[in-house]
């Protein structure tokens, strides 16, 4: 059976569809990838907040598969809207790799004394409201400013010095196997700096009754990974929030128990409130974490 894949032409796109496609080649499958342009991808002078619409990274590939161009397309789950396009299901999730955030910090702009590792007053680049709330409990004095590109473009506008430090998801380093020790790297506790929902997982994607790709989804397919996810997700989706809602999310499941962090702010220029929620019932954890939001 050949199976089409559709991504993005970054660096860390492609690096997942060709994850997903060794493992089909493995189960006997011909796979091929076919690149496609995102709107993200061709507006690199804006922040997210100022792009109009939903979807910046998976629109126009969501419509190939719509379309039947591509079988299958491989996004970083946290980017896909909570609500899919009608016609499009998920068909598996991967195994989730570190899911926390990264602070990268040019030596000379390393504080060891101080909270994050930054100077003072330096200049720190994010463009996710989430982190931005996040930066604001534990750093109030640093300046913000927002960052764009893809992750190995990130880290050479930090060596060039346009920022003190910058935030990255430790997933995109670990994948792409980059070589950062020229920086100071601080791996932020997930518990203290909450990862966004789905951090570090891959949403394999499919046409809604598409039963022969189905089938070979499930061998693909993470249930404990989705079980967690579902938690993170579900709130997200719930209060309608897209990737610029400063919220994170990150449940792990320890014998049959789900222990859930929240982060929310009002949003990216307030600091962010976390609260940390356990129970045995995934329904009912995601109605007491909302129920905890709608008093803020």
């Amino acid at each position: 059976m050949k199976i089409r894949i559709g991504s993005r032409g970054s660096d860390l796109a492609l690096w997942q569809a060709n994850f997903v496609k060794d493992q089909l080649e493995k189960l006997g499958h011909e796979v091929e990838i076919q690149v496609i342009k995102t709107k993200g991808d061709k507006i690199q002078n804006l922040s997210f907040d100022k792009i109009e619409g939903k979807g910046f990274f998976t629109k126009e590939i969501e419509e190939a598969l719509l379309s039947k161009d591509v079988d299958l397309a491989i996004h970083s789950h946290k980017d896909l809207e909570t609500t899919p396009p009608e016609g499009l299901v998920i068909g598996a999730v991967s195994y989730r790799e570190d899911p926390t955030d990264l602070m990268l910090i040019r030596k000379e702009s390393y504080d060891a004394s101080k909270p994050l590792g930054v100077k003072d007053g330096g200049i720190v680049g994010t463009s996710s409201a989430r982190r931005q709330s996040l930066v604001r409990n534990l750093r109030p004095d640093v300046e913000l400013n927002d960052l764009r590109g893809n992750v190995p473009t990130r880290i050479n506008k930090l060596r060039d010095g346009n920022y003190d430090a910058i935030i990255l998801a430790s997933a995109g380093i670990k994948r792409l196997e980059l070589d950062t020790s020229d920086l100071e790297t601080i791996v932020l506790n997930e518990d203290e700096f909450v990862p966004a929902p789905a951090q570090g997982v891959l949403a394999l994607q499919i046409r809604e009754g598409d039963e022969e790709i189905a089938t070979v989804m499930q061998e693909l397919h993470h249930p404990n990974v989705q079980e967690e996810i579902h938690i993170e997700r579900e709130i997200l989706r719930r209060l309608e929030g897209g990737c610029q809602l400063p919220l994170g999310a990150h449940c792990k499941k320890e014998n049959e128990s789900f222990n859930l962090f929240l982060s929310i702010a009002a949003d990216k220029s307030s600091t962010a409130k976390i609260k940390e929620f356990n129970g045995s019932k995934s329904e009912a954890l995601i109605e007491e974490a909302l129920a905890y939001i709608a008093t803020i």
